[in-house]
């Protein structure tokens, strides 16, 4: 055997991060998230072989020192035996509300809002959890002679959704019946469209889609994949406009979450619920939230959520292949080939009804699913940067979005405290290339060329700049005409990552092919792991201690001193 388990976490450590509501029930056709994290903890030893990291479209294998200890994922929870049943079961057996059919009746006006292309990642396989939801609410509804019914893809700030990806969301069934009058994606820019409910007792303006807060009952279908999903955010951000997301997209509020994964120490949640708020006490919100597991890969490539040193010869065969097919292809071709395959997502639990109590059934099962028990921060972080972040859906992961899923998400994927000590390191494997897509990311390009070269500063940006963005006529035309993100977007995907930046003492890109724009990220280049691992180690002064999180699938570490 040539990596080292680490010891099993003590009870204080594997009980100290439960999802702070005790652990997930089984529901009458769910599952008990039951997974054991034994063994996702390993340190390598000298002959250990190489580890499989992502490198933009391509996967490459790198050795590591001896004593680099890498963070498995835990093991996929199994998916619900009856999906159709347990949508079924929740909505007839809701938290904190009536069942859904109790609170329908002939003449109402009801709306079902849905989460866009964002989620999951990457789109799972058919049907979508949206199509069987969706399927079953509409039938329900209609069999109470509901007729007024609209259906609206919740997309904040986001690019709209094209009709293909909708109908793929939704199923031809859906898509056929309503759209496009009555199935749509949100305009945050409709002057017409939105409605002012008041302000909580922070100042947040609240704000929501007219549709939505003039309805009888509006139902939120949610795709819960990491624990910042759901909740209060679906409707609150989903369905809302600029003022109102002024209230928390900002590097303010990034700055005062410790970890915006962890739902009990982020002040972007603890706003949105303030927010939600507020709009429950307006509008009748009935949520069915449908919690996912991890298995983003196809089950007959197993070798890509594999501890290495397990690997039998078809896992290096195929490995091997996959490797050498992606690197034949041209970069657009290696996109289409990654996105064009689902992942096979399957939901471990669905809680329906009122949002505070049915959310708290939704993040144990995300606690569970994703937490590994951790003991102590490392000097060095190692990630693989992957092809898809939430926003490049069908599209490129321009160095915006690179710099977001590495100082943002991956760095925010912690409890307790981040994974890395202050003041360390973060080596990344991107390509970094300067490519960004003038339909989906129009603004990213003005943001990058333009501003970046003159500040880094999230608070000078923000002063100085996201305004004339926000409201620039040109970028508002392409989000409600087109399929861009907003004017303002790339200034939340700047912001989302200031909590790594402040932390973090350097970051270095492996195989970057543009250095100078790493260099306007901030960052410095390498041009292998080893030198990387040098620099880190002239930075810390002393041999530093490395730690590799294995990513994707989503992992997230519960870190103990």
């Amino acid at each position: 055997m040539s990596t080292t388990p680490s010891a099993p976490p003590t009870t204080a450590v594997a009980n100290g991060f439960s999802s702070g509501f005790g652990d997930p029930t089984l529901n009458a056709v769910g599952r008990l998230a039951d997974v054991s994290a034994e063994g996702c903890v390993v340190h390598l030893e000298r002959n250990s072989p190489p580890r499989l990291l992502w490198n933009g479209e391509d996967i490459m294998r790198v050795r590591m020192p001896a004593g680099t200890r890498v963070i498995y994922p835990k093991p996929t929870i199994p998916g619900l035996r009856d999906r159709d049943g347990a949508i079924r079961h929740a909505i007839a057996h809701p938290e904190g509300m009536e069942p859904l059919a109790a609170m329908l009746r002939a003449g109402m006006k009801v709306t079902v809002a849905i989460d866009d292309i964002s989620l999951p990642l990457p789109p799972m396989k058919r049907p979508d959890m949206r199509e069987s939801a969706l399927n079953i609410v509409l039938d329900l509804i209609a069999s109470k002679g509901v007729e007024d019914v609209h259906i609206i893809i919740a997309t904040s700030f986001h690019r709209r959704m094209t009709a293909a990806e909708i109908r793929r969301a939704v199923g031809s069934r859906v898509f056929n019946a309503y759209y496009p009058g009555r199935l749509y994606n949100h305009d945050g820019e409709d002057p017409d469209g939105m409605v002012e409910l008041g302000r909580t007792d922070h100042g947040e303006r609240v704000r929501l889609n007219r549709r939505a807060a003039e309805s009888d009952l509006l139902i939120y279908i949610n795709i819960n994949l990491v624990p910042m999903d759901g909740g209060h955010k679906s409707v609150g951000v989903g369905l809302c406009d600029y003022p109102t997301l002024q209230a928390n997209h900002t590097p303010q509020t990034i700055r005062a979450c410790d970890s915006y994964f962890d739902h009990t120490r982020s002040a972007l949640t603890h706003s949105c619920d303030r927010i939600g708020r507020m709009v429950d006490g307006h509008v009748k919100v009935f949520h069915i939230e449908c919690a996912l597991n991890n298995a983003m890969f196809d089950p007959k490539l197993p070798f890509f959520m594999k501890n290495e040193d397990r690997y039998h010869a078809i896992d290096q065969a195929t490995c091997h292949l996959v490797k050498n097919l992606l690197a034949g292809l041209s970069r657009p071709m290696k996109r289409k080939a990654l996105m064009a395959f689902p992942a096979w997502y399957e939901p471990i639990a669905v809680h329906a009804g009122a949002t505070e109590p049915t959310h708290e059934k939704t993040l144990a099962y995300n606690y569970a699913q994703y937490c590994v028990p951790v003991q102590g921060q490392t000097d060095v972080a190692v990630f693989g940067i992957p092809f898809i972040s939430p926003y490049n859906v069908n599209s490129i992961l321009n160095p915006i979005l690179v710099q977001v899923l590495a100082c943002g998400y991956l760095f925010n994927m912690y409890r307790g405290m981040p994974l890395v000590k202050k003041n360390g390191v973060m080596i990344l494997t991107h390509p970094l290339y300067n490519e960004f897509d003038p339909d989906h990311h129009p603004s990213y390009i003005e943001f990058f060329h333009r501003i970046l070269p003159e500040t880094r500063d999230s608070l000078e940006i923000q002063r100085k700049y996201e305004s004339e963005f926000a409201h620039n006529p040109e970028y508002i035309r392409m989000y409600r005409t087109g399929h861009a993100y907003h004017g303002v977007h790339p200034f939340y995907m700047w912001y989302w990552g200031e909590n790594g930046r402040q932390h973090l003492g350097k970051i270095i890109v492996v195989g970057a092919e543009d250095p100078l724009t790493a260099q306007r990220l901030g960052w410095e280049t390498a041009s292998n792991l080893d030198e990387a691992l040098d620099m880190a180690h002239s930075h810390v002064g002393r041999k530093p201690t490395v730690t590799h999180m294995h990513i994707p699938p989503i992992n997230m570490a519960d870190v103990s001193a």
